[in-house]
């Protein structure tokens, strides 16, 4: 057979969102249908649609779920990329190369060859094994599916009580949003504080802003069941030693890397549960397959130990990576530094680089300080406060880790500390950054660099 008549590679994908569908469609660009032929599989109604909008969808800030899709699998097929929705891979052939499929609405069965596999499987929520927690008003929070039975559930549902469990993103996020829904919330957590990615202390902040909403805030306290009424439906939420009314239950406990096609294959996992890939994303010791996104763990490039962080920037620059390398170039993801941001109502959140606990458990010793300063210039209108805490290691002064919690500017402010986490700068080198300066932006000594030169003092201090 002549090379003209060569068959095209066949690229099989598992999952329809971030991390799949930005590899396929990075691999189309780089490969065409006579090279290479992509088909892509997606057990859900929808495909290349931001998972981190959904909070503010429930809340209203974003009238529509269609606002939320970036790419339509009409749009994909358009693109030369054979999505098939409502089709779940139950199982991959390693050896024969091939993966098992499962029509979702039929229950039809069928095995599809590949010559290159993406495992972009995501994440699943921690649905702890509680009494009462498949309960008709229990709800997780993470495809598009699940908002639209979230809202389905609150708009039939009479009474006003919902109960969050869990402080992290997604359970203050989505606390806010009902909220915004008129429903009295309360938010039971696990942990001392709020936003276990903060510090206690840092998270003690949220805990007021929350608390300001007219939230109700249960720390240090675990739920041990979910009570029924004699509908079946959820009524309550029980710790060990109280009750609270419920009649709609988010559950914002964090996720886990969905990951059992994987180990039921025999591919590499890590002990946060996530693939294990190499700089080019390719699974560890298996040459034809690629994984990304919320399913695999990561090199946190600050403590050098492998972690897993659920999201979609980095899905996406896993995806990028991936289909460059499978459509014949070159590319690598190094690894993050952990910067995130979040909201509650106009208190912003922002993390980037170790806690305190991340260090000890990584090894180091550090400093740490805590400052506070203003957005803008003191004495230009509306200049809101913030608080910056920032971690340095013990006699090299190297940057470990910035918090932030305040009004307006603050959160942003995160990324001056994660590009100076990645060049691996002391604090020192950062109180000579040349940053951007007028009145109505920053005080002449931004927060992130007062907190620098706070951070400089205490490691020559503690040097001495």
């Amino acid at each position: 057979m002549s090379p003209t008549n060569r068959s095209p590679e066949r690229l099989v994908v598992i999952g329809g969102d971030a991390a799949g569908m930005s590899a396929a469609s990075q691999a189309r660009r780089l490969r065409t249908p006579d090279e290479l032929e992509i088909v892509a599989f997606e057990r859900g109604h929808f495909s290349s649609f931001s998972a981190c909008g959904i909070p503010y969808w429930v809340g209203g800030d974003v009238a529509t779920r269609d606002e939320l899709i970036a790419r339509t699998p009409e749009e994909h097929a358009a693109r030369g990329i054979d999505l098939r929705m409502r089709t779940e891979v139950t199982e991959i052939d390693v050896a024969g190369r091939r993966v098992r499929t499962r029509a979702v609405d039929s229950g039809a069965e069928a095995w599809t060859s590949y010559d290159k596999l993406v495992i972009a499987t995501g994440a699943r929520p921690i649905r702890p094994d509680l009494p009462g927690i498949d309960a008709p008003g229990v709800h997780g929070v993470q495809t598009l599916d699940d908002g639209q039975a979230l809202l389905d559930s609150l708009a039939a549902t009479r009474g006003r009580s919902a109960v969050v469990v869990g402080a992290g993103y997604i359970g203050v996020e989505m606390a806010e949003a009902l909220v915004n829904r008129g429903y009295e919330v309360t938010v039971v957590n696990r942990g001392k504080e709020p936003m276990a990615t903060l510090d206690p202390d840092m998270g003690r902040l949220v805990h007021e802003a929350m608390e300001g909403l007219g939230i109700r805030m249960v720390d240090d306290a675990a739920v041990t069941k979910i009570l029924t009424g004699g509908d079946g439906r959820v009524r309550a939420v029980g710790t060990e030693s109280a009750e609270y009314p419920a009649d709609v239950v988010v559950l914002g406990i964090g996720v886990r890397p969905e990951t059992g096609l994987a180990r039921a294959a025999g591919l590499p996992l890590g002990e946060h549960g996530g693939l294990l890939t190499d700089l080019s994303m390719r699974v560890r010791g298996h040459e034809n397959i690629w994984a990304g996104g919320d399913c695999v763990e990561v090199m946190d490039l600050v403590s050098g130990r492998e972690r897993h962080i659920a999201l979609g920037t980095h899905a996406n620059k896993h995806g990028q990576v991936i289909g460059t390398n499978v459509g014949g170039g070159y590319a690598t993801f190094p690894g993050v530094v952990g910067t995130a941001v979040s909201k509650v109502c106009d208190l912003e959140i922002a993390r980037t680089g170790l806690r305190e606990k991340d260090a000890r458990r990584a090894g180091l010793q550090y400093v740490t300080v805590t400052i506070e300063s203003t957005s803008r210039a003191g004495y230009y209108p509306n200049a809101a406060s913030m608080k910056v805490k920032m971690l340095a290691e013990r006699r090299t002064g190297r940057l470990l880790g910035v918090q932030i919690v305040g009004r307006e500017g603050a959160a942003k402010r995160v990324d001056i500390a994660a590009v100076a986490l990645t060049a691996r700068m002391t604090v020192e080198e950062m109180t000579a950054l040349d940053l951007g300066y007028a009145p109505p932006f920053s005080p002449v000594w931004d927060p992130v660099l007062v907190a620098a030169r706070k951070a400089t003092a205490a490691v020559r201090e503690d040097a001495g």
